[in-house]
């Protein structure tokens, strides 16, 4: 098992160095949805389908959940997320589909698909050219976003649904805003001990992550949060509801503070409870889960964000996490 020297993470040469490259993706994070909404002709949408209202809406690509946790509480129709290739066998004249690219998704055969059937396609890629000889007429409306981040061409849907009364109004420059406020605190020139993502490292550092989040975004951000840890550091994160992670945290052994690490290294791993608390009502566990985690000598890392609407809130703990995922990359060696 790799250890963790956490004075990596104020090294300057190291963090403007080997490193620099994976911090810079997130911190430019807000600047990638600003020009992705430059470019975004969402009027489009509007004047294309006019006043019509779907059977049906489903979103299509890796950030289709999070369209459907975002819009599905408002929306006037049915909204379904579809990871699988293709379309559902019903889907028809009658619907609406938005089909969002990003980083290795090809949008191509699932706009021809939803064309042959009949449907409205909402396309957003990076590249509409790959997809203008599907996305014509009144069937399809293409949407050049300039980027292949999943999040961005999401915000931008999100976006494009609201102003068809399908999803809650949300102001996509808010949200970048709160995406340069993580990037700034969160920099590798703020030193530990004032920066929370290093902080949060720190706790994740030798140990395995049991990641929590109460509500429905706040969930989703725990399990993207889990996925970015297991990619940076090789180790297992589960991300998981309170049903599932209230037994694993009732079975951990309270640490023996007088035993040598070295002499009488523990039988079992050590874990770290990470809350991500977005502010929204929900299920109040988190507080249950801490008490519970403290009582068995289990580290608690609550990642909070208490401003803004809740799709700013999930960008904040979905950043912030992220953030602590590329330090504990940096910190293992």
């Amino acid at each position: 098992m790799r250890q963790f020297d956490d004075g990596r993470l104020d090294d300057p040469r190291i963090v403007c160095g080997e490193a620099a490259e994976p911090l810079r993706h997130l911190a430019l994070a807000g600047a990638r949805l600003r020009r992705a909404l430059g470019s975004a002709d969402l009027g489009a949408l509007g004047s294309a389908v006019g006043g019509m209202t779907p059977r049906a809406v489903v979103a299509v690509g890796p950030e289709a959940r999070l369209i459907r946790a975002v819009a599905e509480p408002v929306s006037p129709v049915p909204l379904v997320a579809w990871a699988a290739s293709g379309l559902p066998a019903w889907v028809g004249a009658l619907d609406l589909v938005v089909i969002v690219g990003g980083e290795g998704h090809d949008v191509n055969a699932t706009t021809a698909d939803a064309i042959r059937r009949g449907a409205f396609a909402f396309v957003l890629t990076p590249r509409p050219g790959q997809v203008a000889e599907h996305a014509v007429g009144r069937s399809a409306v293409a949407v050049s976003t300039a980027t292949a981040d999943p999040f961005v061409n999401a915000v931008i849907a999100l976006a494009g649904l609201a102003g068809l009364g399908l999803a809650p109004a949300i102001t996509p420059e808010r949200v970048a805003d709160s995406l340069d406020a993580v990037a700034e605190n969160c920099s590798p020139h703020v030193l530990l001990g004032l920066n929370p993502a290093k902080n949060t490292t720190v706790c994740l550092a030798d140990s395995i992550p049991l990641v929590w989040g109460g509500t429905v975004l706040a969930a989703r951000a725990s399990r993207r949060v889990a996925e970015a840890i297991r990619q940076a550091s090789g180790r297992a994160a589960l991300a998981a509801d309170a049903a599932e992670l209230r037994p694993v945290l009732a079975g951990c052994a309270p640490p023996d503070v007088f035993a040598d690490p070295f002499e009488d290294p523990p039988a079992d791993p050590a874990y770290c409870f990470v809350c991500l608390d977005d502010c929204c009502p929900g299920p109040t566990e988190g507080g249950v889960l801490e008490a519970l985690a403290e009582a068995h000598g289990v580290r608690v890392a609550r990642l909070r964000y208490d401003q803004g609407a809740a799709l700013e809130r999930y960008a904040c703990l979905l950043q912030h996490g992220r953030f602590a995922a590329a330090y504990l990359a940096l910190g293992l060696v």
